[in-house]
């Protein structure tokens, strides 16, 4: 079972300073309908105006990964961090029993767009922490490469959940396959460009709930870069 989620049914959020894009409920955006995935909460599509963000503020028990497309993402935090994220880099921020961080656009003439995306814990009340890593494209034989997960294998970064992130970079023609196991379920989030899942187009900005499928089928790219969550249900 595949349900497509279109980028133009999303939430959004428009400040002047921000133009945010929700896949699932968040703020002022509710669809008791899209609530998450698993333990996926939340996929905010995020473009910045040059100089401004959002000032400091509090989080608690979740773990919020920043996937950076285009530009350079300031961070600052409570807990010693500070750093500029930018494409091909990945940041991951465990917010436990609390932290406050502050995110800018770190250039005064581009806008920055990213991804924040948020995912439940397996426990509350995590000791806070963070960890960037180079997410350079791997050859993993699926045309997958993974870049994050419950161990940290394969110089991923640690997500303290049952949960394999894996980002699809494939040029026109190529394909891609990924087995997901019994009682699992998956995201796929596309970032660029445009691909087939199972048969099923996506484009950029759209996502795909996934449930009951043994394969996932990535064919008919076209300049496509997508995020793949292999989750427990």
């Amino acid at each position: 079972m595949i349900i497509k989620v279109d980028a133009e049914t999303r939430g959004r959020a428009q400040f002047g300073w921000l133009d945010s894009n929700h896949t699932f409920s968040f703020g002022h955006y509710y669809d008791p309908n899209r609530m998450g995935w698993g333990p996926l909460r939340v996929i905010n599509e995020d473009r910045v105006i040059p100089g401004a963000g959002f000032d400091t503020h509090g989080h608690k028990d979740m773990e919020i990964i920043s996937y950076v497309l285009d530009g350079a993402l300031e961070h600052k935090d409570s807990i010693g961090n500070g750093s500029v994220i930018r494409p091909g880099r990945l940041q991951r921020m465990t917010a436990g029993t609390g932290i406050r961080h502050s995110e800018y656009n770190h250039s005064k003439t581009d806008p920055v767009h990213f991804l924040q995306i948020w995912v439940i814990p397996e426990a509350a009340g995590l000791e806070p922490g963070y960890e960037e890593k180079e997410i350079a494209r791997g050859d993993t034989g699926s045309g997958l490469t993974l870049i994050g997960s419950r161990d940290g294998r394969e110089n991923s970064i640690t997500i303290h959940q049952n949960v394999d992130l894996y980002v699809a970079h494939l040029n026109d023609g190529e394909t891609a396959q990924h087995s997901i196991e019994k009682g699992r379920v998956a995201w796929v989030q596309v970032a660029r460009g445009s691909l087939k899942v199972n048969g099923e187009t996506l484009n950029a900005g759209d996502g795909a709930a996934i449930k009951n499928e043994d394969e996932l089928v990535f064919s008919d790219a076209d300049n496509a870069e997508a995020l793949v969550f292999d989750m427990v249900a």
